[in-house]
C-alpha cells in the first residue's frame, strides 16, 4: 500500500474525467469502452449512444447497434438493480456478484408474491423466457395461469429481478423502438450466462476504481448497490494507493491510474441522461458544485442530458426536431463561459443525433432564476 497526499476537488474531477475519456476522446472500440467504463446506464436505451459519442473519437451509432444485435453487448439489471449496457462477458461476471442487490431491491419494492414457492416460480419464469422473449405483461399473464390468485405484474417482476435475464433488440438499437422484451440470459448468450463463477466483489471494486476513482468505499457502494465493501477494501488495500480528500475521507485508487494536473483544460462535454459519471459517487461534489439535481427524464434517450463546462455540471440540454429542422436547447444553471466552444460541440451533437435534419441550430436560454 502506498500513501499519497490530499486530493482536492479539482484533482478528483480531472482524475475521473481522464478515466472517463472526457478530457480527450479515446481511440478505442465501443466494446472496449463499455468494458472500460464497467457498463453504462441503460434505462433510456439510446442514452449510451450519446455517452459513447461524447467519449470516443469517430464513434458510429451502428457500431453499438451491431454489438447488441450480435449479442456481444446486452442490457440487463445490474448495479443498483438498474438497467446497464455491458458486454456479454461482463454480464457473465457481474450478474452473480450483484444478485444480493437485485434480491434486496425486489424485497423492498411493492410487489406481492406471498405464499408462492419462489424456487418453483423462478424455474417457471426461466423456462418461459428460454422459450422466447416476452414482455413483462406477457410473462405475468403466462405465470398467472399457474398462480391465478397472485398479481401478474408482481410475478413477472420477480422473474426479471431474480432470474438472470436481458432485454433484447430491437429495443436498444439506434433509431428503433419497441416494447421491452426479456429473454433468459442462458438462452440468449448460448449458455454462457450461467457461468456463475466468473466474477467477484474484489474484481468489481477494482473495475470501479479504474473507471471512477479515486474513491471512497461509500462511493463504490453507491455505484454498485452492494453493502459491506469495507471488508473488500481491507483485502485489496495492500495493493492500492491511498489518499485523503479535503474533508479527510480515505480515498482508494489503483497505483498506476491517471491523475492529471488539476488545472488540465477540459472542453465542453454533452452527457446523456442517466450517465453514470454523475450517479456513481456518494459524494458528487467533484462534478456538481451548486447542489443541482441530476435530471432523470423518461423516454428512449439521446434527446435530453446535461452539459459539463470545465468538468462541472453547468446546464441541461434537450433536442427538438421535425422533418426539416433540429434545435439543441441549452438551459444554463448560471453564467456560461466559452459559448462559442459549447455551440460548436452542440452542433456536432446535433449532427450525430439528427443527422438527417436539413437545418440545425443551437440556442441558449437565460440562466435559471
Amino acid at each position: 500500500m502506498t500513501h499519497g497526499g490530499v486530493l482536492t476537488r479539482s484533482a478528483l474531477n480531472r482524475a475521473t474525467l481522464a478515466r472517463q475519456s472526457l478530457i480527450e476522446r479515446a481511440r478505442m472500440s465501443a466494446l472496449a469502452a463499455i468494458e472500460h467504463l464497467a457498463g453504462m446506464q441503460g434505462q433510456a436505451p439510446h442514452a449510451p449512444y450519446v455517452g459513447l459519442w461524447t467519449r470516443l473519437d469517430g464513434f458510429r451509432a451502428d457500431e453499438l447497434s451491431e454489438l447488441i444485435a450480435a449479442r456481444r453487448a446486452v442490457r440487463a439489471p445490474l448495479m443498483r438493480a438498474t438497467l446497464h449496457l455491458v458486454s456479454a462477458a461482463d454480464f457473465i461476471g457481474m450478474r452473480p456478484v450483484v444478485q444480493p442487490v437485485l434480491e434486496r431491491s425486489f424485497a423492498g419494492a411493492p410487489f406481492d408474491i406471498a405464499g408462492v414457492e419462489v424456487p418453483t416460480l423462478l424455474e417457471a419464469g426461466q423456462s418461459l423466457l428460454a422459450e422466447r422473449p416476452r414482455t413483462r405483461v406477457e410473462l405475468g399473464a403466462a405465470l398467472a395461469r399457474e398462480w391465478p390468485e397472485h398479481d401478474p405484474a408482481s410475478l413477472a417482476q420477480a422473474i426479471t429481478y431474480l432470474v438472470p435475464a436481458v432485454q433484447v433488440p430491437p429495443r436498444g438499437l439506434w433509431g428503433t423502438g419497441g416494447a421491452a422484451r426479456w429473454a433468459a440470459a442462458e438462452a440468449w448468450l448460448g449458455g454462457a450466462g450461467d457461468d456463475v463463477g466468473a466474477g467477484s466483489r474484489e474484481v468489481l471494486f477494482l473495475r470501479y476504481l479504474a473507471a471512477f476513482g479515486p474513491a471512497t468505499v461509500r462511493d463504490v457502494q453507491t455505484w454498485s448497490g452492494l453493502t459491506r465493501l469495507a471488508e473488500v477494501a481491507d483485502r485489496l488495500r495492500p495493493s492500492l494507493r491511498t489518499f485523503r480528500d479535503e474533508q479527510g475521507n480515505e480515498l482508494l485508487d489503483l497505483p498506476d491510474a491517471p491523475r492529471p494536473d488539476p488545472s488540465t483544460p477540459v472542453p465542453p462535454r454533452f452527457l446523456p441522461e442517466y450517465d453514470n459519471l454523475l450517479l456513481a459517487h456518494s459524494d458528487r461534489t467533484r462534478f456538481i458544485t451548486g447542489g443541482e439535481q441530476v435530471p432523470l427524464p423518461p423516454g428512449n434517450g439521446a434527446r435530453f442530458g446535461t452539459l459539463l463546462v470545465d468538468g462541472t455540471l453547468s446546464a441541461t440540454w434537450r433536442i427538438t426536431s421535425n422533418s426539416d429542422a433540429a434545435v439543441l436547447h441549452i438551459e444554463p444553471f448560471g453564467g456560461l463561459t466559452d459559448r462559442d466552444a459549447i455551440a460548436a460541440e452542440g452542433e456536432r451533437l446535433l449532427a450525430f443525433v439528427v443527422a438527417d435534419a436539413a437545418d440545425r441550430d443551437v440556442r441558449f436560454s437565460s440562466p435559471r432564476a
